[in-house]
């Protein structure tokens, strides 16, 4: 049985995915704020150790957890589906499968409550 990561293509796959995701973001005028003065490529990179991970690759991940890396934002729903929104959209544009696509919906919701901090 292969990996979520496996499936979606690996290393190069988030690597490029997590690229046109953060461009994705930035043109968001949503959530965009949230990323105002920060260093995009330290970010880029978390992001890329983290996916790397949840998506059943080598673990790498050194960062915080959710509710702490993401406590003290004001995050809400709306700026969470905003980011499932695009994560969604960079995938299909990578032509990653619909039902591929749906379990990274799946793990995506399963940190909501957590990146909420609710």
């Amino acid at each position: 049985m292969t990996t979520l990561y496996e499936r979606i293509g690996g290393e190069p796959a988030v690597d490029k995915a997590v690229d046109i995701f953060y461009d994705k973001i930035m043109a968001d005028d949503r959530i965009k704020s949230f990323f105002e003065n920060i260093d995009m490529f330290a970010q880029a990179r978390k992001q890329k150790a983290f996916l790397t991970m949840v998506f059943g690759g080598p673990s790498d991940y050194t960062g915080r957890d959710m509710r702490a890396a993401h406590a003290g934002m004001g995050i809400d729903d709306s700026h969470f589906n905003a980011v499932v929104e695009n994560l969604a959209a960079t995938l299909a544009e990578l032509g990653v499968s619909g039902d591929d696509i749906g379990e990274v919906a799946k793990i995506a919701e399963s940190v909501r409550e957590d990146i909420l901090n609710r």
